[in-house]
């Protein structure tokens, strides 16, 4: 006793400033930005460990998922009921959210508060239940709700709950006093909903299950989009926050975001703060209800802040700092000193006349400068607590900033609890520590005004909210998703029309055109080669050296042309002189202006041919509408303008689909190779074709004079076909082909593009391809192709997204003049959106280049719909190419049939999905057919080549 009365002596002998004797008092109470930090970077650390664990029973925070996937947009619109359930009284509330036409929607609410008996909050947990179930009646009969219409339900229940879907959830264990029996473990949701049954008279459904803290980020997001984090700091504390989806194990699914239910009020539960934790902490938890639990919670919540500043005091009482060394009973005794004291010790002008008082009502006779000493014992108290929050809001903001890989993020925090909402200074020093934490954050505090029972309410609405939206998008979309009975329809169709092409001498809709291509590379073919390439907005002109024996290579050199639009819709003189114009850069490029070589050209249009080297324009197609070209021969409209320039002098020895050219390209390294597939701009197939099938080339017509000297009929026929053959190889291999009954084949240009010209295909064609065909150049043609191929896809994927806004469904309804603009949605955002290593912030980026603000549901439904698209075009190619490998099995009388596609085009290439989606298809509609796809790694020009080397059966000049 006397040591205690000589140090007091000593220090008011020294008369040391009251506010440094505290300070030195509490010195590991007063953490420096440095301690924040760490404090941060170990709550964060142990964010990622728990999101990316399979279980989150045995952490300290547990990360809950909650199932809250979306913000409110504003269109939310209805009457709700909520429930907000988490202190020793709850609330009753009827919400009405009005959507008004241009700006943000309002909100009216009424509500009444109930007492919860304490003898419940101990009891048996069904009688808890029945309590606010009676208490919800009890609302609805005062406020003339008619329950007997069905209404949603909200539920803020305060308390950690794990949750596998939004309307259910498994009281992990109970805090803030709560000891209700037998509902641990059990799921509250349907713990209420019994006991309203038991209650009768009302109908109500369930939609929302939702934490305090989450509901009031939901409050708050009503009005700041930007919204997406929830912090309370009350009785209690806690924050939630939108994390990727991709990153809650817990969870199924990768796309969006769900709001994760942080329960931080347990972090350092495991020891992680153990070197932040004073004597007092120690003395706290050890009297509490939850000792080694919900140790963050104890440092920072309404609950606690009271009684630390109590211990402080009664502890400096003790060894003489204060009162003289004086310590009544009052200051003894355990909540004598409230958290609303030590807020209003903290008043600005009024302080330390309530400090005053306060002191006085324990029975103490305070001096000025302990009066002074114990406002700043409050204000270290309730610092450390601003100070904690604001590093774990640090680690929450950087975990967001960083998902989404920005240099600077703008977010808001919805913030509710008494503390927050009373203690004048505590807002003040929070938002200071959090910018300083944090500078690359902007980040803006908004005070909930309804606090969370308003929340429950919002969470109600967004869901029913997303859950009619859900139902019109997937009836939307539902018209391009194929069943396998459609798709067998597709496989029939164009079976059909395959045959149909074959016998028909007159206009057909796939007009399966002879290529005059007898046979594949065998290996042989060697020497230097021109070859064009002209398919679509860029034209190449290659030189290909072929060489064959030991060193059996092929080389290219090419150079690539762009083909002006003004071009492709000009005149065909001004396309072909342009065309000469590029060969003549080349040969001027290469030396070679003055050797005459032999030229293949592919050109990647329906053509009509009597020979190798003739070819009729049929029709243009991928946006080319030169005039003055359908119906004659390009190959002369080519020479013509060779002539006009007389620079040079070509010898044209074969004209090639590109198709045909991809075919023979793959051929030249699997000779199994006898199918070309183009899945680019345009789509198309060719195929090798028994020539005995061919019936339009039976007819001998008149003969005209072939290119390369000699008579050559209008129509070819089987006989001549094994003559070329037998000119090539040579007469005695001739004769043991003929003694054998060889099957001669020919290849055959499907241009299936045209399936469904006839109607055909008019009953899974929907409204959005029809407008597409409306506003495209060749109106009522190529109908397949407008399906399945990459000129046509983005133009299907903007007709839907211009449905679903006008419809309310995306971008809130706000349909932009982008969107209205016919070709901005190129097809190759479809395969950049449908990337799997692509996130949605990414896909809001490539949206926003095309001037579409979207929410991340947006985002997510613009995915959708880019699959939806992209998906049925690989499954009608998958149905159109079962029917030709079928096709060639049952030519060949074979029970399977291994055979190589070679493929070329961008969309099979460059899409994620399409490849395999197509070849899956293949699988299932033609089981008896081994079907390996090889893709074409030299694109047609160099099959151009190849045919025009197979076409001349020798060695071509050097």
């Amino acid at each position: 006793m006397f040591s205690v009365h000589l140090l007091a002596y000593y220090f008011s002998k020294l008369k040391e400033d009251p506010t440094k004797k505290v300070d030195r008092f509490l010195y590991s109470m007063r953490l420096n930005d440095d301690q924040l930090r760490d404090v941060s970077a170990r709550l964060l650390q142990e964010m990622q460990d728990v999101l990316s664990s399979q279980s989150s029973a045995a952490e300290s925070i547990k990360m809950l998922p909650t199932h809250v996937c979306s913000t409110p947009d504003g269109s939310e619109n209805g009457d709700f009921l909520a429930l907000d359930m988490g202190g020793s009284r709850f609330k009753v509330l009827r919400v009405k959210v009005r959507q008004q036409v241009g700006k943000k929607g309002g909100v009216e609410m009424e509500e009444k508060t109930y007492s919860i008996p304490k003898e419940l909050l101990n009891g048996k947990g069904s009688e808890l239940f029945d309590h606010v179930s009676k208490s919800l009646k009890d609302f609805a009969d005062t406020n003339n709700i008619d329950l007997e219409k069905k209404h949603p339900l909200g539920f803020t229940f305060s308390f950690p709950c794990h949750q596998n879907t939004l309307n259910q959830g498994v009281l992990l264990n109970w805090t803030k006093n709560y000891r209700a029996r037998g509902v641990q473990g059990k799921d509250v949701t349907r713990a209420l909903m019994e006991s309203i049954q038991r209650t009768g008279g009302m109908d109500v459904e369930l939609l929302a299950l939702v934490n305090d803290t989450v509901g009031t980020m939901m409050t708050c997001a009503f009005d700041d989009p930007y919204c997406e984090v929830g912090l309370i700091i009350g009785t209690g504390t806690n924050a939630c926050y939108m994390e990727e989806l991709r990153h809650i194990n817990l969870v199924e699914g990768d796309e969006g975001r769900m709001c994760v239910n942080t329960e931080w009020g347990a972090f350092g539960d495991d020891g992680a703060l153990k070197d932040y934790i004073t004597d007092f902490d120690r003395d706290i938890d050890a009297a509490s209800a939850t000792p080694g639990k919900q140790i963050f919670e104890k440092l920072i919540s309404g609950l606690y802040l009271g009684e630390l500043v109590r211990l402080v005091v009664l502890k400096m009482a003790k060894q003489g700092l204060l009162f003289e060394g004086h310590a009544p009973d009052a200051l003894r005794t355990k909540g004598k000193i409230t958290t609303a004291h030590v807020a209003s010790m903290e008043q600005y002008k009024d302080g330390l006349r309530n400090t005053r008082a306060i002191l006085e009502d324990l029975g103490l006779a305070p001096s000025d400068d302990d009066c002074v000493a114990v406002q700043h014992v409050g204000t270290v108290v309730s610092f450390r607590s601003s100070n904690l929050v604001a590093a774990g809001l640090a680690a929450i903001l950087t975990r967001v900033r960083q998902n989404r890989k920005l240099k600077t993020l703008r977010i808001t925090v919805g913030v509710d609890g008494t503390v927050y909402r009373t203690h004048t200074q505590y807002a003040k020093r929070l938002h200071k520590v959090v910018r300083r934490l944090v500078p690359d954050c902007h980040v803006r505090f908004v005070l909930s005004e309804s606090g969370s029972s308003k929340g429950a309410a919002m969470v109600t609405a967004v869901a029913q909210r997303l859950a009619s939206q859900r139902r019109q998008v997937d009836e939307a979309l539902s018209s391009l998703k194929l069943t396998q009975e459609h798709l067998g329809y597709v496989k029939s169709r164009m079976r059909a029309g395959l045959e149909a092409g074959l016998k028909s001498q007159g206009p057909s809709p796939v007009k399966m055109l002879p290529a005059y291509v007898y046979r594949t590379p065998d290996g042989t073919e060697h020497g230097n080669y021109l070859a064009l390439d002209l398919g679509g907005t860029n034209f190449r002109v290659l030189l290909v050296k072929i060489r064959s024996g030991l060193s059996r290579s092929v080389r290219l050199y090419n150079k690539i042309y762009a083909i002006p639009l003004e071009v492709m819709q000009g005149t065909g003189e001004e396309l072909f002189d342009h065309i000469v114009q590029c060969i003549s850069d080349f040969l001027d490029y290469m030396g070679m202006k003055n050797t005459r070589l032999p030229l293949g050209f592919t050109f990647s249009f329906p053509c009509y041919q009597k020979a190798i080297d003739t070819g009729t324009l049929v029709s243009w197609t991928k946006g080319f509408k030169a005039t003055g070209c359908q119906g004659n021969d390009v190959v002369d409209m080519l020479r013509e303008a060779i002539k006009r320039r007389n620079e040079f002098d070509l010898d044209i020895v074969a004209i090639v689909n590109d198709t045909v050219g991809t075919m023979m390209s793959c051929a030249y390294e699997d000779p199994q190779c006898e199918i070309g597939l183009i899945a680019g701009t345009g789509s198309n197939v060719c195929y090798m074709e028994e020539l005995s099938n061919v019936e339009k080339l039976h007819v001998p017509q008149n003969g005209k004079e072939g290119r390369n000297g000699g008579k050559v009929e209008e129509e070819c026929t089987e006989a001549q076909a094994k003559d070329v053959i037998g000119r090539e190889a040579g007469e005695e291999e001739e004769e043991e082909e003929e003694q054998s009954g060889p099957n001669v084949r020919m290849c055959i240009n499907t241009e299936w593009g045209g399936l469904g010209e006839d109607g055909c295909l008019d009953d899974i064609i929907t409204p959005y391809d029809s407008a597409v065909d409306r506003d495209s150049l060749n109106q009522g043609r190529q109908r397949f192709e407008k399906m399945t191929s990459g000129l046509y896809l983005g133009e299907i994927v903007r007709q839907v997204l211009l449905d679903l806004t006008r419809r309310g469904l995306l971008f809130r309804g706000h349909v932009t003049e982008a969107l209205k603009t016919p070709g901005i949605f190129h097809t190759k955002y479809l395969s950049q959106i449908e990337s799997d290593r692509l996130a949605l912030l990414q896909v809001r980026s490539i949206l926003q280049q095309l001037g579409l603000e979207s929410t991340i549901n947006d985002s997510i439904v613009v995915k959708e719909v880019c699959g939806a698209v992209s998906r049925r075009a690989a499954q009608m190619c998958g149905a159109g190419m079962a029917a030709v490998v079928d096709k060639i099995r049952e030519n060949r009388g074979l029970d399977h049939l291994d055979v190589t596609v070679g493929v070329d085009g961008t969309l099979y290439k460059l899409h994620p999905h399409f490849s395999m989606v197509l070849q899956d298809t293949v699988r299932a509609l033609a089981p008896q057919c081994q079907v390996t796809f090889t893709l074409s790694e030299e694109g047609s020009g160099k099959g151009a080549a190849l045919i025009t080397a197979v076409a001349r059966g020798g060695p071509a000049r050097s």
